[in-house]
């Protein structure tokens, strides 16, 4: 017998479901009311497109008083005291002196993304948000440790609480575009006027369902003109970063079908790409903007409550991602049936399965790993050994399934013994095994 522990909830006509981008300089907050198709982004003036909200906080010195956002840059003052960098502080997890007083950095940061969610209060307060997604450049352990806690913080009322990396909102967001414009391979140039990097997206449509790949690379060395230099260097310093992000490109796109290109962030504002654009816009879809992510994230809610019918056909397989179906063969009502555990195309840090199951004297656990990849079939076995024989028939276990990392599965196994006859026998087992 197996029992699955999973919410019941479902989403209503009218829902609130938020998509949010966290970056170190800006972010930026996208939603969409369950039951309407459309996506949008909270500007931070209202009637415009300014979507970036710089992640600053300021201190007024020697009181309690606050600001974020585009107010805390305005005034980093002298009586004021800025902290920038929110998130690599958070990542480092030194404490942060403000005057004489020692501050937590990730209830700084837990105390920004507060502040920046009074922007959806003319949509829904906190409190009435039913779901939302947190979408960040590296979704490492850390990361996901910092977001749990950020998120634990918030006064959110609601579990469906989830993270998801900047390249799983991209795949996100391209799945609720029209099919024209990723039938082909994708491209996505995101510069933040720090870095170059590029996101390419093709699907493998001989595989069922379809596996989507994307490929990233990071350039750190194109350097962009500054608004601030003289005309004469920011003519120059265009003409060099252009002359090298065409080079880029066009190594990109050498032997590939290329039909969709994103300009993405700040970096590209200014218009210096002009010869790159050129080449970009020769018989492909050129789109410019910065709200890729965010809206990616509320898309990528969507798939995670209720995916849609290109969600279903389509899988995606990102370095976050479990890349192999894990299950168990077992007895159900006297047949032998595959019951599934862990689905490929899933994050490692949200899966999470618990199940009780019977265990005859023979006290072993077989999983059975299916690639997406298409290599073979693997089986790995644990064994609970040391348990003793207490001559019941039958052995009732509660087994807890997580993942570490990308590619270890970490179970835990408890002995619940076998009704009022046999108790149980209070053993624990604990195993991880690598998924290739």
């Amino acid at each position: 017998m197996f029992l699955d522990r999973k919410d019941g909830n479902k989403l209503h006509k009218g829902s609130v479901l938020v998509g949010y981008d966290l970056g170190n300089r800006y972010s930026q907050i996208s939603y969409c009311i369950y039951g309407q198709e459309d996506v949008d982004t909270v500007a931070t003036v209202v009637g415009t497109k300014q979507y970036n909200i710089p992640t600053v906080l300021c201190k007024r010195k020697g009181a309690n008083q606050w600001l974020y956002g585009k107010d805390a840059v305005k005034n980093e003052q002298e009586d004021m005291i800025p902290v920038t960098g929110l998130v690599t502080l958070a990542r480092k997890g030194e404490e942060v002196k403000l005057e004489d007083e020692i501050f937590d950095p990730v209830a700084l940061l837990t105390l920004f993304i507060r502040r920046t969610m009074t922007l959806m209060n003319f949509i829904a307060p906190v409190e009435k948000i039913d779901a939302i997604m947190f979408t960040v450049d590296e979704p490492d352990d850390r990361m996901v440790e910092i977001l749990t806690l950020v998120s634990a913080n918030l006064g959110l009322k609601t579990p469906r609480i989830f993270f998801q990396g900047h390249t799983e909102s991209f795949y996100s967001f391209m799945l609720h575009q029209p099919a024209d414009l990723w039938y082909h391979q994708v491209l996505a140039c995101e510069h933040d006027g720090l870095r170059l990097k590029l996101y390419r997206m093709e699907c493998n449509k001989r595989t069922t369902p379809v596996v989507v790949l994307i490929e990233e690379q990071i350039y750190e060395t194109l350097v962009i003109p500054e608004e601030s230099e003289d005309e004469k260097v920011r003519q120059d310093a265009g003409r060099l970063a252009d002359e090298r992000f065409l080079g880029i490109l066009q190594g990109m796109c050498e032997g590939r079908f290329i039909s969709t290109v994103y300009l993405l962030g700040d970096g590209f504002r200014t218009g210096w790409q002009e010869r790159s654009l050129q080449f970009l816009c020769r018989n492909r879809r050129v789109f410019q903007g910065n709200n890729l992510f965010s809206k990616g994230a509320c898309y990528g809610l969507l798939e995670k409550l209720e995916p849609g019918e290109e969600g279903r056909k389509h899988v995606f397989l990102g370095r976050d991602m479990l890349k192999a179906n894990i299950g168990m063969h077992v007895m159900r009502q006297g047949k032998e049936s595959y019951y599934a555990l862990l689905d490929a195309g899933e994050n490692w840090y949200e899966l999470y399965k618990e199940c009780d199951f019977l265990l005859t004297k023979e006290k072993e656990l077989k999983f059975v790993i299916t690639p997406l990849d298409g290599k073979h079939v693997q089986t790995k076995v644990i064994t609970l050994s040391g348990e003793s024989d207490n001559g019941a028939p039958f052995t009732r276990y509660h087994m807890e399934m997580k993942m570490n990392a990308p590619n270890q599965v970490c179970i835990k196994v408890t002995d619940l013994g076998f009704g009022d006859f046999f108790e149980a026998g209070g053993s624990v087992w604990e195993e991880s095994f690598q998924v290739s």
